[in-house]
Protein backbone atom coordinates (compact mmCIF):
# COMPACT_ATOMS: atom_id res chain seq x y z
CA UNK A 1 0.00 0.00 0.00
CA UNK A 2 1.39 3.41 -1.01
CA UNK A 3 1.13 6.54 1.13
CA UNK A 4 -1.33 8.02 -1.40
CA UNK A 5 -3.58 4.97 -0.99
CA UNK A 6 -3.26 5.31 2.77
CA UNK A 7 -4.37 8.95 2.63
CA UNK A 8 -7.31 8.05 0.38
CA UNK A 9 -8.40 5.29 2.74
CA UNK A 10 -8.12 7.55 5.77
CA UNK A 11 -10.12 10.28 4.02
CA UNK A 12 -12.83 7.94 2.75
CA UNK A 13 -12.86 6.19 6.12
CA UNK A 14 -13.43 9.53 7.84
CA UNK A 15 -16.26 10.34 5.42
CA UNK A 16 -17.96 6.95 5.67
CA UNK A 17 -17.54 6.96 9.44
CA UNK A 18 -19.65 10.10 9.49
CA UNK A 19 -22.15 8.56 7.04
CA UNK A 20 -22.47 5.38 9.09
CA UNK A 21 -23.15 7.42 12.22
CA UNK A 22 -25.69 9.77 10.66
CA UNK A 23 -27.36 7.67 7.99
CA UNK A 24 -25.78 4.23 7.45
CA UNK A 25 -24.62 2.53 4.25
CA UNK A 26 -20.92 3.39 4.34
CA UNK A 27 -19.94 -0.06 3.05
CA UNK A 28 -21.66 0.81 -0.21
CA UNK A 29 -18.74 3.19 -0.77
CA UNK A 30 -15.81 1.43 0.91
CA UNK A 31 -16.33 -1.96 -0.73
CA UNK A 32 -16.24 -0.59 -4.32
CA UNK A 33 -13.31 1.62 -3.30
CA UNK A 34 -11.20 -1.43 -2.43
CA UNK A 35 -12.11 -2.96 -5.80
CA UNK A 36 -11.18 0.21 -7.69
CA UNK A 37 -7.85 0.31 -5.80
CA UNK A 38 -6.97 -3.02 -7.37
CA UNK A 39 -7.95 -5.56 -4.71
CA UNK A 40 -9.64 -8.70 -6.09
CA UNK A 41 -13.35 -8.70 -5.29
CA UNK A 42 -13.03 -11.48 -2.72
CA UNK A 43 -10.21 -9.64 -0.91
CA UNK A 44 -12.09 -6.34 -1.03
CA UNK A 45 -15.18 -8.02 0.42
CA UNK A 46 -13.14 -9.63 3.19
CA UNK A 47 -11.02 -6.58 4.02
CA UNK A 48 -14.07 -4.35 4.33
CA UNK A 49 -15.21 -6.40 7.35
CA UNK A 50 -12.41 -5.10 9.59
CA UNK A 51 -13.95 -1.63 9.89
CA UNK A 52 -17.45 -3.10 10.16
CA UNK A 53 -16.39 -5.30 13.06
CA UNK A 54 -14.57 -2.56 14.99
CA UNK A 55 -17.39 -0.06 14.52
CA UNK A 56 -20.00 -2.55 15.68
CA UNK A 57 -17.88 -3.62 18.65
CA UNK A 58 -17.64 -0.01 19.82
CA UNK A 59 -21.40 0.37 19.34
CA UNK A 60 -22.12 -2.70 21.48
CA UNK A 61 -20.03 -1.22 24.28
CA UNK A 62 -21.82 2.08 23.95
CA UNK A 63 -25.28 0.55 24.18
CA UNK A 64 -24.24 -1.60 27.13
CA UNK A 65 -22.94 1.45 28.97
CA UNK A 66 -26.36 3.05 28.53
CA UNK A 67 -28.16 -0.05 29.82
CA UNK A 68 -29.68 -0.93 26.43
CA UNK A 69 -29.63 -4.67 25.73
CA UNK A 70 -32.05 -7.44 24.79
CA UNK A 71 -30.66 -10.71 26.13
CA UNK A 72 -30.85 -13.63 25.68
CA UNK A 73 -32.87 -12.79 22.54
CA UNK A 74 -29.91 -11.11 20.81
CA UNK A 75 -27.81 -14.21 21.45
CA UNK A 76 -30.44 -16.55 19.96
CA UNK A 77 -30.78 -14.62 16.69
CA UNK A 78 -26.99 -14.34 16.50
CA UNK A 79 -26.65 -18.14 16.46
CA UNK A 80 -28.70 -18.54 13.28
CA UNK A 81 -27.06 -15.45 11.76
CA UNK A 82 -23.64 -17.02 12.30
CA UNK A 83 -24.77 -20.26 10.64
CA UNK A 84 -26.02 -18.30 7.63
CA UNK A 85 -22.84 -16.23 7.59
CA UNK A 86 -20.61 -19.30 7.25
CA UNK A 87 -22.47 -20.34 4.10
CA UNK A 88 -22.52 -16.81 2.69
CA UNK A 89 -18.81 -16.21 3.33
CA UNK A 90 -17.71 -19.34 1.51
CA UNK A 91 -20.01 -18.46 -1.38
CA UNK A 92 -18.39 -15.00 -1.53
CA UNK A 93 -14.92 -16.58 -1.72
CA UNK A 94 -15.87 -18.90 -4.57
CA UNK A 95 -17.73 -16.43 -6.79
CA UNK A 96 -15.85 -14.95 -9.75
CA UNK A 97 -14.81 -11.28 -9.64
CA UNK A 98 -16.81 -9.88 -12.63
CA UNK A 99 -20.01 -11.60 -11.44
CA UNK A 100 -19.45 -10.38 -7.88
CA UNK A 101 -19.05 -6.80 -9.15
CA UNK A 102 -22.33 -6.95 -11.05
CA UNK A 103 -24.15 -8.45 -8.05
CA UNK A 104 -22.70 -5.70 -5.86
CA UNK A 105 -23.83 -3.02 -8.32
CA UNK A 106 -27.42 -4.34 -8.21
CA UNK A 107 -27.35 -4.63 -4.41
CA UNK A 108 -26.08 -1.05 -4.12
CA UNK A 109 -29.00 0.30 -6.17
CA UNK A 110 -31.55 -1.76 -4.21
CA UNK A 111 -30.16 -0.59 -0.87
CA UNK A 112 -30.20 3.02 -2.02
CA UNK A 113 -33.87 2.64 -2.96
CA UNK A 114 -34.55 1.29 0.54
CA UNK A 115 -32.60 4.22 1.96
CA UNK A 116 -34.77 6.69 0.08
CA UNK A 117 -38.08 5.01 0.80
CA UNK A 118 -37.21 4.05 4.41
CA UNK A 119 -39.85 1.28 4.51
CA UNK A 120 -38.47 0.05 7.82
CA UNK A 121 -39.59 3.31 9.46
CA UNK A 122 -43.24 2.63 8.65
CA UNK A 123 -43.50 0.72 11.91
CA UNK A 124 -42.88 3.22 14.69
CA UNK A 125 -41.74 0.58 17.14
CA UNK A 126 -43.76 1.97 20.04
CA UNK A 127 -45.37 -1.33 21.05
CA UNK A 128 -43.23 -4.44 21.47
CA UNK A 129 -44.86 -7.70 20.39
CA UNK A 130 -42.76 -10.49 21.81
CA UNK A 131 -44.64 -13.79 21.41
CA UNK A 132 -42.94 -17.21 21.01
CA UNK A 133 -44.13 -17.40 17.40
CA UNK A 134 -42.60 -14.03 16.52
CA UNK A 135 -39.35 -14.93 18.28
CA UNK A 136 -39.15 -18.14 16.24
CA UNK A 137 -39.86 -16.18 13.05
CA UNK A 138 -37.02 -13.75 13.65
CA UNK A 139 -34.62 -16.54 14.60
CA UNK A 140 -35.34 -18.08 11.18
CA UNK A 141 -35.16 -14.74 9.36
CA UNK A 142 -31.78 -13.98 10.90
CA UNK A 143 -30.35 -17.07 9.19
CA UNK A 144 -30.99 -15.28 5.89
CA UNK A 145 -29.68 -12.01 7.31
CA UNK A 146 -26.46 -13.83 8.21
CA UNK A 147 -26.37 -15.49 4.79
CA UNK A 148 -26.48 -12.09 3.12
CA UNK A 149 -24.11 -10.52 5.64
CA UNK A 150 -21.55 -13.26 5.15
CA UNK A 151 -21.78 -12.87 1.40
CA UNK A 152 -21.68 -9.12 0.86
CA UNK A 153 -22.44 -7.17 4.10
CA UNK A 154 -23.28 -3.83 2.42
CA UNK A 155 -26.70 -2.62 3.56
CA UNK A 156 -27.30 -5.48 6.02
CA UNK A 157 -28.20 -2.97 8.73
CA UNK A 158 -31.32 -1.97 6.82
CA UNK A 159 -32.41 -5.62 6.66
CA UNK A 160 -31.92 -6.07 10.39
CA UNK A 161 -33.83 -2.88 11.20
CA UNK A 162 -36.70 -3.95 8.93
CA UNK A 163 -36.85 -7.38 10.58
CA UNK A 164 -36.74 -6.23 14.19
CA UNK A 165 -39.12 -3.28 13.87
CA UNK A 166 -41.45 -5.11 11.50
CA UNK A 167 -41.80 -8.34 13.49
CA UNK A 168 -41.42 -7.17 17.08
CA UNK A 169 -41.90 -3.40 17.02
CA UNK A 170 -38.68 -2.75 18.93
CA UNK A 171 -37.76 0.88 19.44
CA UNK A 172 -34.66 2.08 17.59
CA UNK A 173 -32.40 1.92 20.65
CA UNK A 174 -33.10 -1.78 21.20
CA UNK A 175 -33.06 -2.44 17.46
CA UNK A 176 -29.63 -0.90 17.04
CA UNK A 177 -28.36 -2.68 20.14
CA UNK A 178 -29.38 -6.07 18.73
CA UNK A 179 -28.14 -5.12 15.27
CA UNK A 180 -24.69 -4.22 16.57
CA UNK A 181 -24.38 -7.40 18.64
CA UNK A 182 -25.46 -9.65 15.76
CA UNK A 183 -23.05 -7.96 13.33
CA UNK A 184 -20.17 -8.34 15.80
CA UNK A 185 -20.89 -12.06 16.20
CA UNK A 186 -21.20 -13.04 12.56
CA UNK A 187 -18.51 -10.62 11.32
CA UNK A 188 -16.01 -12.14 13.75
CA UNK A 189 -16.77 -15.55 12.23
CA UNK A 190 -16.59 -14.14 8.69
CA UNK A 191 -13.21 -12.57 9.43
CA UNK A 192 -11.99 -15.92 10.73
CA UNK A 193 -13.07 -17.63 7.51
CA UNK A 194 -11.57 -14.96 5.27
CA UNK A 195 -8.34 -14.99 7.30
CA UNK A 196 -8.11 -18.78 7.00
CA UNK A 197 -8.60 -18.48 3.25
CA UNK A 198 -5.95 -15.71 3.11
CA UNK A 199 -8.36 -13.12 1.71
CA UNK A 200 -7.75 -10.18 4.07
CA UNK A 201 -5.45 -7.23 3.36
CA UNK A 202 -4.86 -6.04 6.92
CA UNK A 203 -2.94 -2.90 5.94
CA UNK A 204 -5.84 -1.61 3.82
CA UNK A 205 -8.50 -2.71 6.30
CA UNK A 206 -6.91 -1.25 9.42
CA UNK A 207 -6.13 2.05 7.67
CA UNK A 208 -9.74 2.41 6.59
CA UNK A 209 -10.91 1.40 10.07
CA UNK A 210 -8.79 4.18 11.60
CA UNK A 211 -10.59 6.71 9.41
CA UNK A 212 -13.97 5.12 10.22
CA UNK A 213 -13.32 5.44 13.94
CA UNK A 214 -12.32 9.09 13.63
CA UNK A 215 -15.38 9.89 11.52
CA UNK A 216 -17.70 8.11 13.93
CA UNK A 217 -16.15 9.91 16.90
CA UNK A 218 -16.56 13.32 15.25
CA UNK A 219 -20.11 12.71 14.01
CA UNK A 220 -21.32 11.30 17.32
CA UNK A 221 -20.50 14.61 18.99
CA UNK A 222 -22.39 16.94 16.66
CA UNK A 223 -25.03 14.70 15.09
CA UNK A 224 -27.67 15.05 17.82
CA UNK A 225 -30.58 17.02 16.44
CA UNK A 226 -28.95 17.42 13.01
CA UNK A 227 -30.83 16.70 9.79
CA UNK A 228 -29.20 13.87 7.78
CA UNK A 229 -30.82 15.07 4.52
CA UNK A 230 -27.60 16.24 2.88
CA UNK A 231 -25.67 13.19 4.04
CA UNK A 232 -28.28 10.97 2.39
CA UNK A 233 -28.16 12.99 -0.83
CA UNK A 234 -24.37 12.70 -0.97
CA UNK A 235 -24.60 8.98 -0.22
CA UNK A 236 -27.19 8.40 -2.95
CA UNK A 237 -25.27 10.31 -5.64
CA UNK A 238 -21.96 8.64 -4.71
CA UNK A 239 -23.32 5.10 -4.55
CA UNK A 240 -25.27 5.38 -7.81
CA UNK A 241 -22.11 6.60 -9.56
CA UNK A 242 -20.04 3.77 -8.09
CA UNK A 243 -22.71 1.20 -9.05
CA UNK A 244 -22.68 2.40 -12.67
CA UNK A 245 -18.87 2.17 -12.78
CA UNK A 246 -18.92 -1.32 -11.25
CA UNK A 247 -21.53 -2.59 -13.70
CA UNK A 248 -19.96 -1.24 -16.88
CA UNK A 249 -16.27 -0.96 -16.01
CA UNK A 250 -15.79 -3.22 -12.96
Amino acid sequence: MTWIEALILLGVGLFTGVINTLAGGGSLITLPLFIFMGLPSSEANATNRIGVFLQSLVAVGGFKSKGVSVFPYAFYVSITAVIGCIIGAYFAIDIKGPLFNKILAVVMVIVIILTVLKPYLAHKGTLEIFTPRRKLLTIVLFFFVGLYGGFIQAGVGFLIIATLTGVHGFNMAKTNSIKSFVIVCYTLVALGIFWWEDQIRWDYGLTLAAGNSAGGWIASRWSVGKDDKWIRIILIVTVVGLAIKLWFFG
